[in-house]
């Protein structure tokens, strides 16, 4: 499986927007120069979330953006899904359609990897809290050095 930059930048976007989110909406502008995202781009991803419930948006000069829910309970699951669709690896056709959807459903030696892989990846991303993530961003924001960067 291989995520896009949707999927990428948004959840750059949204960790962003949970570490600066205090009582004010945070601004498209201010979330893409610190993420070097296209404002463009990023207004496109924050509509996806917005339909998906994860944030909410307040129009005018002090608009911008929040967390429609604590980043406790925002997983980056629940991102990827709104912004990437299905997160399977492999979609078997017996599990979409039953037993009846796939020919080769009662002999598919294969069929159980793809069962855990799809398992493994679900698992693993309903399991992370943005919450966590910020929490990680500000202790790297914090360390001293050379400026960090995140793939692009």
């Amino acid at each position: 499986m291989k995520l896009s930059t949707k999927g990428r930048y948004g959840l750059r976007a949204l960790v962003d927007l949970a570490i600066h989110s205090g009582d004010a909406p945070v601004s498209i502008q201010s979330i893409a120069a610190r993420q070097n995202i296209s404002e463009r781009y990023l207004e496109q991803l924050m509509g996806a979330m917005k339909k998906a419930k994860l944030v909410t948006s307040t129009r005018g000069a002090q608009g911008g953006y929040r967390l429609a829910r604590p980043a406790e309970e925002i997983s980056v699951g629940d991102v990827l899904r709104a912004l990437e669709g299905d997160l399977r690896a492999v979609a078997c056709p017996a599990e979409e359609e039953g037993e009846d959807g796939c020919a080769n459903s009662g002999s598919c030696v294969t069929r159980y990897v793809w069962q855990r892989v799809n398992e493994s990846i679900r698992q693993a991303v309903d399991t992370i809290w943005i919450s966590q993530l910020a929490s990680q961003g500000k202790a790297l924001q914090e360390q001293p050095g050379p400026e960090r960067t995140c793939e692009r």
